[in-house]
């Protein structure tokens, strides 16, 4: 591969059709369709690979809605905690589907979209979750309906509901319990409807997951019901496939040595900053050279952590950051100034393409 100038994400396509495979794998034992989470990927120089293996995607915003229609096609769910009247009005021009946060929201914005799909969430009162921050079913949460008697008064303006209450749920028994604990609970909403979303934040494309126990427990829900059920695969779909590739810039000492790469957390690894998470290093693989690597901002917590490799960075070394593609590329900015990584994608035939490049117009044009 052509020497590229760091720093830049790096998504590898046969990476990411693992994951895909294993996303068709479930849409053919269970009949459960699955639509891309954009909030959490929405990189859409891969879109072209990921529409052979997905069903359409869902949105959060219009602005993805939008994206979802323009460059993945296929179904798009629009979803959002918060429309306003306007984003109804537009999102109703890309929307298969609409979904309503609130009984409020769907009460006044229902004759605006009428021609279409709509969908209420749901909030079933639990929640599989390792941060409360991530937690959909935390206490006073504003994410979905609770009263299934307020609910029963709007059926019928609905043809499906959503359930998305999990983060990262790894845990097949967990899960096939709360979609019995679902089906037992909402009998009588879930008879009147067409589909129903089980959300996302199911990893069930995790080495050793139980996709038997999982794929049946989806089927039995779905003929029982007479319903379509969707899943909203984020991190699921794309988990593993993609790199932060860095070059150290300086390495100082104070106490333990601390490299410093030409990327940032905060500007380039946000959630991991969010989460207080410590990103794993793909390269140099673990070994006995113990050092901290930290980003070039100005923030004094820029840092990704203290690591133990087999190789002792020195200035020029390269450090390759794994896994950001999930909840990572959607959130990187501009903060500092510092440049912002390239996406480099690596083609399944081997090919290796540089797909978007920034420069100081981009950092310029951001804000005014």
């Amino acid at each position: 591969m052509k020497k590229l100038t760091t720093p830049y994400y790096l998504i590898d396509e046969s990476k990411l059709e693992i994951n895909l495979k294993i996303i068709q794998q479930v849409r053919e034992a269970s009949g459960a369709k699955s639509v891309l989470a954009l909030k959490c990927f929405s990189t859409w120089g891969v879109f072209d690979l990921m529409r052979k293996y997905l069903d359409g995607t869902t949105s959060s915003s219009l602005f993805e809605a939008q994206l979802g229609y323009q460059k993945f096609g296929k179904e798009v769910h629009a979803y959002s905690v918060g429309f306003s009247k306007d984003d109804i009005k537009k999102v109703k021009k890309f929307a298969s589907k609409v979904i309503f946060n609130s009984l409020s929201q769907l009460t006044a914005y229902s004759q605006y979209v009428r021609e279409i799909k709509l969908g209420l969430r749901v909030n079933p009162g639990i929640s599989y979750s390792h941060f409360d921050l991530a937690d959909p079913a935390r206490r006073y949460s504003r994410l979905g309906v609770s009263d299934q008697k307020e609910i029963s008064k709007v059926l019928s303006l609905l043809s499906g509901l959503m359930f998305h209450f999990n983060c990262e749920n790894d845990d097949a028994d967990n899960i096939c319990a709360a979609i019995d604990m679902i089906g037992e609970r909402y009998t009588a909403l879930l008879e009147k409807m067409e589909w129903v979303s089980f959300g996302g934040g199911i990893y069930f494309t995790k080495d050793g997951y139980s996709l038997d126990q999982f794929c049946q427990k989806l089927k039995q829900f779905g003929e029982k019901f007479s319903v379509q059920i969707y899943l909203e695969p984020g991190e699921s779909a794309i988990t593993n496939c993609a790199e932060l590739v860095t070059t150290v810039l300086d390495v100082i000492h104070n106490e333990i040595d601390i490299a410093i790469i030409d990327a940032s957390v905060e500007a380039h690894l946000l959630d991991h900053l969010i989460y207080h998470t410590t990103p794993r290093i793909a390269a140099p693989q673990p070994g006995l050279h113990h050092i901290m690597i930290a980003g070039r901002t100005c923030l004094a917590g820029d840092v990704l952590g203290e690591y133990d490799l087999n190789a002792r960075l020195e200035i020029g070394s390269e450090v390759r950051i794994a896994d950001v593609a999930g909840y990572t590329m959607v959130k990187k900015n501009w903060f500092n100034g510092i440049a912002m990584p390239a996406i480099v994608v690596r083609r399944l035939n081997g090919t290796v393409e540089m797909v978007r490049t920034f420069g100081y117009q981009d950092f310029k044009h951001s804000l005014s």
